[in-house]
């Protein structure tokens, strides 16, 4: 018996060893993902969307097992609402909708059984409705994330408010529901927009971490960067954008892993959606 358990740990950190690959970062290290960086002597290994992220092994057990994940319901009329608790996150896709991207990470989420909330760009929902579409139907919240990801702190606010308002009027009437939180694109705020925004009836959704998997990194580096961030913090919103392979090749072990450890996943639900919804119907 203690040789067939010591045989199956060796097959086990065998095979992980082979698909944790080394991804690299833009600090130009090697990391092995949910590890600590080291310096490694061997050639830099150029990054791939498809690359394979491998767990600790506290999460080796979840394999298979995605339930017990999804936390409670929050809902939020304002950004005081939005009060997590110790190990609570906020999952949040920015950018999209983004054909078979977004689709992958709607069934991603769907196997684990967790809600986000998509802050979706105008002209992207207008683009693909039967899309955004897809993501009110699976019970995900929305929002709008400006018409065309424009840098607001580079408009006038007379022009930054319109470009606001032709985002959020493209989602609410592609998907039939209110966009009723909202994302400055490049996080580029300013005071008075942010009031502009909470008096006009939308949450703005800030960002405790930020995944950066914007940047062209493998997968299991976005993973390791992610859950670094998050073990600082404890909780809080995390930044994703569904408009990237990479997003969606290294959501499934960043859901076990969050698992793994203890985190909830938390819906956030606009208090004003619903009755925008019955209204628009």
């Amino acid at each position: 018996m203690f040789v067939r358990v010591l045989c199956a740990a060796a097959a086990v950190a065998c095979l992980l060893s082979s698909c944790a690959g080394r991804p690299q970062t833009e600090g130009g290290t090697l990391a092995t993902p949910f590890a600590p960086a080291k310096s490694l002597s061997s050639p830099k290994k150029v990054a791939s969307a498809d690359d394979p992220v491998a767990l600790t092994p506290v999460a080796w057990g979840r394999l298979g097992n995605p339930g017990g994940l999804a936390g409670r319901t929050l809902s939020v009329s304002s950004l005081s609402d939005i009060k997590l608790n110790h190990k609570e996150v906020v999952l949040t896709f920015d950018d999209g909708p983004m054909p078979k991207k977004t689709d992958t990470i709607l069934s991603i989420l769907n196997e684990y059984g967790v809600k986000a909330t998509f802050l979706m760009v105008g002209q992207m929902a207008k683009a693909h409705p039967e899309i955004a579409q897809r993501v009110v139907a699976a019970g995900h919240s929305i929002g709008s994330h400006t018409y065309r990801h424009a840098d607001l702190q580079n408009l006038s606010f007379d022009a930054a408010v319109a470009e606001i308002e032709k985002g959020r009027d493209a989602v609410t009437s592609v998907t039939h529901e209110d966009a009723g939180f909202f994302r400055f694109p490049y996080l580029a705020d300013t005071r008075k927009l942010r009031q502009w925004v909470g008096q006009n009836g939308m949450v703005v959704l800030d960002v405790q971490v930020d995944s950066k998997d914007y940047f062209g990194v493998s997968p299991a580096a976005v993973a390791t960067r992610t859950m670094n961030e998050l073990r600082a913090h404890g909780k809080g919103i995390i930044l994703l954008h569904d408009i990237h392979a990479r997003t969606a090749s290294m959501l499934p072990a960043l859901l076990t892993q969050l698992g793994a450890e203890g985190y909830k996943v938390v819906r956030l639900r606009h208090s004003n959606a619903s009755m925008m919804t019955a209204w628009l119907n």
